[in-house]
């Protein structure tokens, strides 16, 4: 295979992912890295952003802003990274990340017996994905299953026709998802997760603002992301998860830096809404799948 043949340029949504797969190269590359991530690099390849040295545009001020970003990725992966842990030392044996793009938690992550993964997304980045793992010859750790649909679809049918059981607990992942839909889908999103959801099911979530935007500037998001923005961050996410049934804690991407020992050491030029940072359990019987 050619060099030309093996750099493929993702478009759209999904291109993103091979931005934040570069992200967490980086971030592998570090001595104290917060998490190890030994596939993306190879994602980042064949998405033609590695090198990591290769020139980007733009001045001082840029580069600050795409470090700013590049930060809140790495934050917001070992947040998600704890969750799912904990949710596995709690026994849930099903996983979905929905919007999957190029997350390599199947392959990085050391999973109890019996841990069944599965990965939604269109087949477009799923394809590209199964191309760099088969060349990589990467192995899950778990049983990990594809499920090629388009989020705006019947994907709970296309997820129960692969084996998910929504009379088990889930842990549900939607990492860099939820701000590329319109509020009316993301409210039917939810929904439809709460109803694949039994007790003791969990959920991260990560929000966010078109102000944040505003702040880091549109050249700092991967993949030329910032035009596709769409949805804002509710006032009260904890309130409204709570009116899906979902019992739900929020964190700031400040509050969770610190914790991590990655402090943010410039101070916020807006008051902080509440955190983008979301981790729910699901404390009652899911209602009937909406239609």
């Amino acid at each position: 295979m050619t060099d030309a043949q093996e750099r493929v340029r993702p478009s759209g949504v999904w291109a993103t992912a091979v931005g934040v797969a570069r992200v967490r190269a980086l971030e592998t590359e570090r001595e104290n890295a917060l998490f190890r991530d030994p596939l993306a690099q190879a994602f980042a390849t064949a998405g033609g952003l590695w090198p990591s040295s290769s020139p980007l545009p733009g001045d001082e001020a840029a580069r600050r802003r795409r470090m700013g970003v590049a930060l809140s990725i790495v934050i917001r992966t070992k947040f998600l990274d704890d969750l799912l842990q904990q949710a596995a030392a709690s026994g849930v044996r099903q996983v979905v990340v929905l919007g999957a793009g190029m997350d390599s938690r199947a392959f990085r992550m050391d999973w109890p017996e019996g841990t069944r993964l599965f990965e939604v997304d269109t087949a477009a980045p799923l394809d590209f994905k199964e191309s760099v793992l088969c060349r990589e010859r990467a192995v899950a750790r778990c049983e990990r299953i594809t499920v090629a649909v388009d989020l705006r679809e019947d994907w709970p049918g296309a997820l129960a026709a692969a084996g998910h059981d929504r009379a088990a607990p889930t842990v549900w992942i939607a990492e860099g998802l939820l701000i590329y839909l319109p509020e009316d889908a993301v409210e039917l999103l939810l929904a439809r997760i709460s109803a694949q959801s039994a007790p003791g099911s969990r959920m991260g979530l990560t929000l966010g603002s078109r102000g944040v935007i505003e702040r880091f500037g549109a050249d700092a998001v991967p993949g030329s992301a910032a035009s596709m923005w769409i949805s804002e961050m509710p006032d009260d996410p904890v309130g409204w998860l709570a009116g899906h049934g979902w019992e739900a804690c929020c964190h700031t991407l400040r509050e969770r830096a610190a914790a991590y020992g990655r402090p943010i050491s410039t101070p916020p030029q807006h008051e902080e809404r509440p955190g983008g940072l979301i981790s729910a359990v699901r404390r009652r019987s899911a209602s009937p799948f909406p239609g």
